[in-house]
């Protein structure tokens, strides 16, 4: 069977509502840990038990990015009294780069969700501000249609501040719609991981939500390796598979950036790559074919969700594939790689650089589980029978729940 006729109901598992975490522990690294050992052994242990089941030629890599106040609240009307217009910050259009678009002292676009869309048909949406000792007043106007979303333009009218103190100071962190509650003040802190320090997330790699400092120390106690990348976690990683099967389901496209250095030792490959969480898989293993796209002489701007499973795909080693990356460097005179990716890693894809990986429970139906059903392969125990021990365990699950260790 071709990976795109697997159906997403073999994905589906009854998830009652009382097992999805509202909040985390009050110490994030007192979680469950279910590790699946290499010969297939399943056992509980606690996420402070993690630094020494990692291989000690472990390599560690987990993502750097923070999640940033995405959402902002309109009021129509000039007196803010009228319909309220929510404003979902998805990923910058003009500047496109995140760190310019944050850095914007006049105006920027966005591509956004817009919540009660219908009570907005025309016209600017504008709110008055007082940043930092300084008066301003933010606009909202829409300049068009992506797909299911706007593209908003935000302008203010003093150059002393930048749009990244207006969202810090006005917007709220998107927590996941299944949590079903508003976002509340902790979840300023809450849904931040310790090593995040690059804004541009609507969403928080949760599997690093776990480490604490003292599990990082202990880490570095033993020896093991810690790398940092950056992919920007987008709203689509919310999004269950909604056709029948899986070769219908368009990926979305999430921005990565890596540091030369990490491609370097994924080329000398003297590690054993242990990825934090699914985004550090899916940047990790977008490289490879990334690498390979460069090989090929195509533009490796964006990775397209099917590329790995071409018939034509080069097949190169990990080491040619991070080296074309590294020629790519070198002929641009660049210290980073950066593009973006809409990889699908689905069961009967082949991993070429992850060893093991750090992770949550998912959602039922999701891509995110359909990777760590790829991850297992058809071994014993399945993607499936680690959930039921889950479930049966009394495991929390989703974004602030525990956490798998996958080896």
């Amino acid at each position: 069977m071709s990976i795109r006729d697997i159906h997403i109901e073999d994905f589906d598992y009854p998830l009652p509502d009382s097992r999805i975490a509202r909040h985390p522990l009050a110490e994030r690294d007192r979680c469950l840990l279910l590790v699946r050992h290499s010969d297939g052994e399943v056992e509980t242990r606690r996420f402070t038990d993690l630094p020494d089941l990692l291989p000690a030629d472990a390599m560690l890599v987990y993502n750097n990015t923070r999640v940033i106040n995405a959402r902002l609240r309109f009021r129509k009307g000039d007196d803010g009294t009228g319909a309220l217009i929510e404003i979902f910050c998805l990923e910058p259009r003009r500047p496109a780069d995140y760190a310019q678009s944050f850095a914007s002292t006049a105006e920027c676009s966005w591509t956004c969700f817009v919540g009660n869309s219908k009570k907005w048909k025309e016209g600017a949406l504008r709110m008055p501000l007082y940043i930092g000792g300084e008066n301003l007043v933010l606009s909202a106007t829409r300049e068009g249609r992506e797909g299911n979303a706007s593209v908003i333009r935000f302008s203010w009218d003093n150059p002393a501040v930048t749009f990244s103190s207006i969202i810090a100071a006005v917007g709220e962190i998107p927590i996941p719609p299944y949590l079903n509650r508003s976002t509340e003040e902790s979840d300023t802190t809450d849904y931040q991981t310790v090593f995040s320090h690059i804004d541009g997330s609507v969403a928080a790699p949760t599997a690093g939500l776990h480490f604490t400092p003292a599990v990082l120390e202990a880490i570095d106690r033993r020896g093991i390796a810690r790398e940092e990348l950056t992919l920007h976690v987008g709203a689509g990683t919310f999004q269950p598979v909604k056709s029948d099967t899986i070769g219908d389901h368009e990926m979305h496209s999430e921005f990565i950036s890596v540091d030369r250095r990490l491609i370097e030792r994924l080329r000398d490959g003297d590690r054993r790559v242990i990825a934090v969480g699914t985004t550090s898989v899916r940047t990790l293993e977008s490289l490879y074919h990334l690498g390979c796209m460069i090989h090929e002489g195509l533009d490796p701007a964006v990775l397209p969700q099917w590329y790995p499973y071409s018939p034509t795909h080069p097949s190169l080693s990990t080491g040619d594939a991070m080296q074309a990356i590294i020629d790519s460097l070198d002929r641009n005179g660049e210290e980073r790689f950066v593009a973006s990716t809409r990889l699908m890693i689905a069961p009967g894809y082949m991993f070429r650089i992850v060893r093991g990986m750090v992770t949550n429970f998912h959602q039922p139906r999701s891509t995110l589980l359909l990777l760590v059903s790829a991850f297992i392969g058809e071994g014993h125990p399945s993607w499936r029978e680690m959930y039921d021990y889950a479930l049966d365990g009394e495991y929390r699950f989703l974004s602030y729940g525990d956490a798998c260790l996958l080896l």
